[in-house]
């Protein structure tokens, strides 16, 4: 039996196989990657590397076996039809037989398009009969801890959020979610809403990076037009500009604020704050 962790090179997928490192051997641990030059670190330690592509469905032929415990991290090409690539593992690891499927969805509440084929997927993977765990991710600290250069450069966060509030966490949160239902038992058919323990609004945003700065940090609210237009001037397509715009009028309506405590039920302690997560992004 294999621990399988698709996409384990990208952000959150490094943290996961770091994670599960400190749980199980090395020789239990499958990383499926694209380029086995990233995964060369990983090898290294012990990992076993597969090469596999969500958009050529051969490639995962043999990847799974019975029994396996399977992470199907969700793929970040927006443009290639994201549920026929999730469909591809998912159709692998039931004629495997894999005991246990876990995806990284989109919490319940989202209605923006993001959630669209985080959806598909879902029904996707319940029609395939698989034991499955959902993992309904909320956002991410790095989602704008990450982008801090402009908000620095021009003293403003710029949103189109209104005066929404979400429920945030670090990736290593959500990668400890995936290890404890990889590496635990009775997650068979659950679905988990995923998110921070203490939601935050833009202006405590940009408040928390003027205090540990030291600079004066305004919040600037701006429509969702006009936060998708900044979004095409910085050098992002413009359908994911949208999809991004669109995320931020679902936070002014409260769709990314998670009560659950899931997550940190799941991690067993407290979930990273916001505050760690901008000194953390300042040191780097």
């Amino acid at each position: 039996m294999s621990i399988v962790v698709t996409g384990a090179t990208g952000h959150l997928g490094r943290h996961v196989v770091g994670q599960l490192l400190e749980k199980v051997p090395a020789g239990q641990v499958t990383a499926v990657v694209r380029s086995p030059r990233k995964a060369a670190d990983l090898a290294a330690r012990g990992v076993r590397i597969a090469v596999a592509d969500y958009n050529a469905p051969e490639t995962l032929d043999g990847l799974f076996s019975a029994g396996d415990k399977v992470l199907l991290i969700s793929g970040n090409e927006f443009d290639k039809g994201r549920p026929g690539q999730h469909k591809a593992v998912i159709d692998a690891a039931k004629a495997a037989g894999v005991a246990l499927l876990a995806y990284t969805s989109a919490p319940g509440s989202l209605t923006a398009a993001l959630a669209d084929d985080h959806r598909a997927t879902e029904e996707i993977l319940l029609a395939s009969g698989l034991p499955y765990t959902l993992l309904r991710n909320g956002w991410y600290h790095e989602n704008y801890t990450e982008n801090l250069a402009p908000v620095l450069e021009h003293g403003a966060v710029v949103q189109a959020a209104g005066e929404g509030r979400l429920s945030s966490a670090s990736r290593a949160d959500y990668a400890a979610a995936a290890v404890a239902v990889l590496t635990g038992e009775g997650h068979e058919n659950a679905t988990y809403e995923l998110g921070g323990d203490v939601a935050w609004g833009f202006a405590e945003y940009a408040a928390e990076v003027g205090r540990q700065t030291g600079r004066e940090i305004a919040y600037r609210a701006v429509s969702v037009e006009a936060y998708t237009g900044i979004l095409t001037g910085a050098g992002l397509p413009e359908p994911l500009a949208r999809v991004l715009a669109g995320v931020d009028a679902s936070i002014e309506k409260g769709e990314l604020v998670v009560s659950t405590g899931d997550l940190s039920r799941l991690i067993g302690r407290p979930t990273t704050p916001l505050a760690e997560a901008v000194a953390a992004a300042l040191r780097n």
